[in-house]
């Protein structure tokens, strides 16, 4: 199963640095494009900070901090079954995953992170599709853990959950 998640990983990296590559061309210093009128931009920004702009300029604590999380999560993929019940945690974690180093990727290379998708209508801040990895999966995993997944079905990770 971990050949599997290490060639998701790959895929979720190319198509994320892709499209930053993409932003960098083609919005960089341009005006906003309209994708919907009044709901989907294109907006290019350089995001100096974490989610939502948090932590501005404070990249080694960033940097920190993800490698932590990373290191959590590699270790987590390496303890879960290969077993077919957990196929879904497996392509979930390995979003996050996709989606952190996607985004640490930008931080160390260019101090900033590549932010290019506003979504205008509710006023969400710029973000990417790296983002959008680590969004989507946590929502998931919060409901897979909810409302699937029983505390038997976790004992893989050694935690009592009374």
């Amino acid at each position: 199963m971990l050949c599997v998640d290490a060639v998701l990983l790959a895929v979720l990296l190319f198509a994320d640095q892709f499209t930053k590559h993409l932003a960098v061309l083609k919005l960089k210093g341009q005006e906003v494009f309209v994708l919907i009128d009044g709901v989907l931009e294109l907006d290019y920004l350089e995001n100096r900070g974490s989610a939502f702009g948090m932590l501005q300029d404070q990249k080694f604590l960033i940097v920190a901090v993800d490698l932590i999380f990373m290191a959590v999560l590699l270790f987590l993929l390496f303890k879960l079954p290969a077993d077919r019940r957990y196929v879904k945690l497996h392509i979930l974690m390995t979003m996050v995953m996709g989606g952190g180093i996607g985004n640490m990727i930008d931080r160390l290379r260019l101090d900033y992170v590549v932010d290019f998708i506003s979504f205008v209508l509710i006023h969400y801040p710029i973000f990417n599709v790296a983002d959008i990895y680590i969004v989507v999966a946590v929502i998931l995993l919060f409901i897979l853990f909810v409302f699937v997944y029983k505390e038997e079905d976790l004992t893989w990770m050694n935690l009592s959950f009374k």
